[in-house]
């Protein structure tokens, strides 16, 4: 297996190895369905109540998004884009 693979575990590609993963499927656990945002939905056991790394904005990520490094969407095009926000 190449070196780039060897932190995942079988049927846990985005996941960190260890199966902890959480991620159902669903495209109801993202904030935007079908859009270009990977944030996670917020809800009563995800609430969206963190700032950004980033910006520093409030209330802009949620734990699960947090988890995964993730920073807010305006950071997140401007960063892809190249243009800073």
């Amino acid at each position: 297996m190449s070196e780039y693979y060897d932190d995942y575990a079988p049927g846990d590609f985005y996941g960190d190895g260890d199966g902890s993963d959480d991620y159902d499927g669903s495209p109801l656990e993202f904030a935007n369905p079908g859009g270009r945002s990977a944030l996670r939905a917020a809800s009563r056991s995800n609430p969206r109540n963190l700032p950004c790394p980033n910006c520093g904005r409030a209330d802009m990520l949620t734990p699960k998004d947090r988890a995964r490094g993730y920073q807010c969407d305006r950071c997140a095009d401007a960063a892809e884009g190249g243009y800073g926000y």
